[in-house]
């Protein structure tokens, strides 16, 4: 029987991909903010106000979902400013330096990878590198922008090995406690290790006819095909 929904795996850049549900409710996390002027008719969504008709006055302090950050923000008009999550700033940059597997990311944020990459659409003066990005790779084979300057690479490579290692490691099991405090891209590659393994455990006793290259595999093929041809 064919499944009723395949899932669509989320955008992973700067431009979130609206038919994934882990972007629609990545999309929905909350950014610290200011206005630079009036914003009429927001006071409702924003929870400043009683009446649909209340406008946020200009110099308010704000907590705005990514959504509505992105759609009011514009370089040239100033109607807002976004700052940095408390995550992202240096004193977490500091503790992600010294041991990144310490951090329960997913209820520091659970899109931590795929929010930072985010951040890339906002100027802030504490990310002045924020353009130079460097690229992860995702455990569908894509791949995303991060900066450097908030630590993305660095926590994602601190943290992947044993990710991995887990997910080897751990056949038959209850597995619960060991993706509490991963992201959802992490849970991810936990997943995808995970199928691996047993994929191959059930190939080791003949209960598979054939082993299949993985979907990682695959797609990284189909974008080396696409470069060339390109």
């Amino acid at each position: 029987m064919a499944e009723a929904y395949f899932p669509v795996g989320p955008g992973l850049g700067m431009e979130e991909n609206f038919l994934s549900l882990d972007d629609i409710l990545m999309s929905q996390e909350k950014l610290p903010g200011r206005a630079e002027s009036a914003l009429p008719r927001l006071a409702v969504m924003l929870g400043q106000g009683a009446g649909s008709a209340e406008s946020v006055p200009e110099g308010s302090k704000l907590e705005m979902p990514l959504w509505l950050a992105k759609g009011l923000h514009d370089s040239k008009r100033r109607i807002i400013s976004v700052e940095l999550p408390k995550i992202y700033k240096e004193a977490w940059r500091t503790v992600f330096s010294a041991d990144a597997n310490v951090v329960d990311l997913h209820k520091m944020g659970p899109y931590y990878y795929g929010f930072g990459s985010q951040l890339l659409n906002f100027e802030n003066p504490e990310n002045p590198e924020i353009a130079q990005s460097l690229q992860v790779c995702a455990g569908d084979g894509s791949v995303f922008p991060v900066s450097d300057s908030v630590c993305l690479l660095q926590t994602f490579i601190a943290r992947f090995r044993r990710i991995m290692d887990s997910s080897q490691n751990a056949y038959n099991e209850d597995t619960s406690a060991l993706v509490a405090r991963l992201d959802e891209l992490e849970r991810a590659l936990f997943q995808v290790g995970q199928k691996g393994l047993n994929d191959f455990q059930c190939w080791e006793k003949g209960q598979a006819s054939q082993i299949t290259a993985s979907s990682l595999v695959q797609n990284y093929g189909k974008r080396k095909l696409t470069e060339v041809d390109g």
